[in-house]
């Protein structure tokens, strides 16, 4: 498996290989030992999460609080998408910036984002299905967005496709008011987090 460091610290771009034959296709998209290489820790997997969207849904960009936030390994099963990831940890070198992956069934590239990490995509195809490992659950109260369509932020949404948003997501903050509103996380924090998890596979 490639791997390749995303322009977001602490984001990564998996590369496994695949197996095609006349049969169909065969791929292993998560495997640890590539893994631990790279990030320096396991993947905890508390949660596995499956969504289908049509051509056009965005969903994100979508953080929850760290610690001890949620880190995402995302990989796309049938049709094809844009991932994004953002920094949104503030203090961090390249906070505000992003990085922009396509995801899709014919390579099956994977993005891994650590937590305090922002996350979206952007489905390019109907019946796109992406599959996430996520190292926490679900906790309403510690879920947070910021808008996709952030005109400071600029993601790379394809121009040619009229953007679907859930209302949650259509009317979540700009980075700039989520930063004002104190919602953002710390970079410090989430180093310090990161640092942890290190530390337990010593």
């Amino acid at each position: 498996m490639d791997v390749r460091e995303l322009a977001v610290r602490d984001a990564y771009e998996f590369i496994p290989r695949t197996f095609p034959d006349h049969r169909g296709v065969f791929v292993a998209p998560y495997q640890e030992p590539a893994f631990v290489k790279t990030v320096g820790h396991r993947l905890t997997v508390a949660q596995t999460n499956t969504s289908t969207s049509r051509r056009g849904t965005v969903r994100g960009v979508h953080f929850k609080d760290t610690p001890p936030g949620q880190a995402k390994y995302v990989y796309c099963t049938n049709g094809a998408l844009l991932d994004v990831v953002v920094d949104l940890r503030v203090g961090s070198p390249t906070f505000g910036r992003w990085d922009a992956v396509r995801l899709d069934r014919e390579t099956f590239h994977c993005v891994y984002l650590a937590e305090g990490l922002g996350h979206a995509f952007m489905a390019l195809t109907d019946d796109t299905v992406m599959n996430y490992l996520c190292s926490t659950g679900y906790e309403p109260s510690a879920e947070h967005g910021i808008t996709p369509l952030d005109p400071e932020l600029k993601l790379p949404w394809p121009s040619d496709i009229e953007p679907l948003l859930s209302d949650k997501d259509a009317e979540a903050p700009t980075l700039a008011e989520a930063r004002e509103a104190g919602l953002l996380p710390s970079y410090d924090d989430c180093v310090a987090h990161y640092e942890s998890l290190r530390a337990a596979e010593a």
